[in-house]
């Protein structure tokens, strides 16, 4: 009997070590939780998030607040089992946030550039929104090209087949969409005169091209930046849009409000989906807010995943964001997920 109790207690002993090793153990998945919120009208590190010198800027009795996630990158068994059970964190597996092939770092390098994008991505939108229309101006023209003698260097591009170019983008995306051969109508201003010229595309390195190349101009009296270290990734377009429009407004936009939101943003002003959902709904309640600006891709995941006391305010466009923050303004109901 003796014999046989000291077997069972070094067997209890045994699988004891072995369940901690387990559980202390890494394993192929990381945690996601609600990551920093910061206010674009606000400051970061003692520095003005958003930038403006040359122009006077207006302030904001709210706050319109960009909303990221956390990622726990290393994650251990027992982590992994808290988050399971947590409300405000989720587990998911490790290649969807590092794919294969690719180091934390270079993740990181790609975040970070995707974030740089997205500001000037805001910038564009939010200047065009306050009056400064893009130019897609010629900066050379192919001596051999389709464009040879119909258009020049400094030529401002203004349509093509009578479609505006909100972007120099958009130029790409029609004569691309067609089949080289194909004749376009192309709208352009030089030396403050429009006219239209016709110029038939031809293929070029297995695409159809018109042979310029073109550059994105926004001419403005003013210069604006913006300086925030330490988030990655295109999420932040739609609040630094916001966050420009406002201090480049008389009008406060937030109403005294704590405003949240998501979203990337095009140079057309568009608004597209995110990841982390949930999570930066959990950061906004933990900051305060009172709404929640939702990419419309995005509403059907935000319902699934409320938070009390957070509406939930569906946006497709920085005009859509602009409309609902005036209705909230005035006690108005905004269109919601």
């Amino acid at each position: 009997m003796r014999r046989r109790g000291v077997t069972v207690l070094l067997g209890a002993l045994l699988t004891t070590l072995l369940s901690i090793g387990v559980l202390a153990a890494p394993i192929p998945y990381v945690v996601l939780g609600p990551g920093p919120t910061v206010n674009t009208l606000g400051t970061s590190d003692g520095k003005e998030v958003i930038q403006v010198s040359g122009r006077e800027t207006s302030t904001s009795a709210g706050q319109l607040r960009l909303t990221t996630v956390g990622v726990q990158p290393e994650v251990k068994l027992r982590s992994a089992l808290q988050a399971w059970f947590s409300d405000d964190e989720a587990v998911v597996p490790r290649e969807l946030v590092y794919p294969p092939g690719e180091s934390r770092e270079q993740v990181e390098e790609r975040n970070a550039q995707d974030f740089e994008v997205s500001q000037t991505s805001a910038e564009t939108a939010a200047l065009a929104e306050l009056g400064f229309p893009v130019q897609v101006v010629v900066k050379t023209v192919a001596a051999d090209g389709p464009a040879s003698g119909r258009l020049r260097p400094g030529d401002v591009v203004t349509s093509v087949d009578g479609q505006p170019l909100p972007a120099a983008s958009r130029l790409t995306e029609v004569i691309r969409g067609k089949p080289a051969g194909t004749t376009f109508t192309v709208g352009y201003t030089r030396d403050g005169a429009a006219s239209t010229v016709r110029i038939a595309s031809r293929e070029q390195d297995g695409r159809p091209r018109i042979g310029v190349e073109i550059d994105q101009q926004q001419p403005h009296p003013f210069t604006l930046s913006i300086d925030l270290d330490d988030i990655g990734g295109p999420s932040a377009g739609l609040m630094f849009a916001l966050g420009i429009v406002d201090k480049l407004t008389p009008a406060d936009l937030t109403g005294g409000k704590v405003i949240a939101g998501t979203g990337t943003i095009d140079d057309s002003g568009r608004v597209g989906p995110i990841g982390g959902i949930p999570q930066k709904l959990v950061g906004a309640k933990d900051a305060g807010a009172t709404a929640f600006l939702v990419p419309a891709d995005n509403c059907a995941e935000a319902v699934r995943n409320p938070q009390p006391g957070l509406p939930l305010i569906r946006v497709a466009t920085l005009d859509d964001a602009l409309t609902a923050l005036e209705k909230l303004r005035a006690g108005a109901e905004p269109t919601r997920c």
